[in-house]
């Protein structure tokens, strides 16, 4: 079973921020495979269960808000008894990858991400899937816009067709997985975007 859990912050206010673009991504799944997230007390998430290609997965968006979405992470990986290292994916915006760029790996450190590093210091591991979406456009590179501030604003029009790419071949890389696809070929793919 694999448990595949999109980052994001929970409520109307955030619902279409570049931190949210997690949370985006699993509800692409979901839509894709007609799935709906009910609310699941002892996780603090929102989860959607299903089964592609005969193989039995659970959609996961946490309510806990973003710096303590290892909170969830870890109720998730209890409740589900799933292996991390082979079972679990984490989907989540990163603002040290240029916009339109997705990297997807089999393990690494949390980066300058909040919300990764309270997964990594609740699980007391780093050795899980995860999928990188960039959100570094211009003004962020250029330094016109602080982080937290460009994190927590709404996606900008121009950058939502890029956005919008990498959501769908994000999307599809986690169907590819939860079907058995080879991952060094997933990675390749969704690595080598343009």
């Amino acid at each position: 079973m694999y448990l595949i859990v999109g980052l994001g912050n929970p409520g109307i206010k955030y619902k279409s921020t570049y931190h949210n673009i997690g949370f985006m991504t699993v509800d692409k799944v979901a839509k894709d495979l007609r799935l709906k997230f009910v609310k699941q007390k002892n996780t603090d998430s929102h989860v959607a269960e299903g089964e592609y290609q005969g193989v039995k997965f659970v959609l996961a968006k946490p309510d806990t808000f973003m710096n303590l979405s290892g909170n969830a992470v870890k109720a998730l990986v209890k409740k589900y008894r799933v292996d991390v290292r082979d079972e679990l994916v984490v989907i989540y915006d990163d603002a040290d990858l240029p916009l339109g760029k997705t990297r997807m790996r089999e393990e690494g450190s949390a980066g300058s991400h909040n919300g990764m590093r309270n997964i990594v210091g609740m699980l007391e591991r780093t050795d899980f899937k995860r999928i990188r979406v960039g959100i570094k456009n211009t003004q962020l590179a250029e330094k016109d816009v602080k982080l937290i501030d460009m994190v927590l604003s709404k996606v900008d029009y121009d950058d939502k067709p890029l956005l919008t790419e990498s959501i769908n071949a994000s999307a599809e890389a986690v169907k590819d997985l939860i079907a058995g696809k080879d991952i060094q070929r997933i990675e390749e793919v969704l690595n080598r975007r343009k």
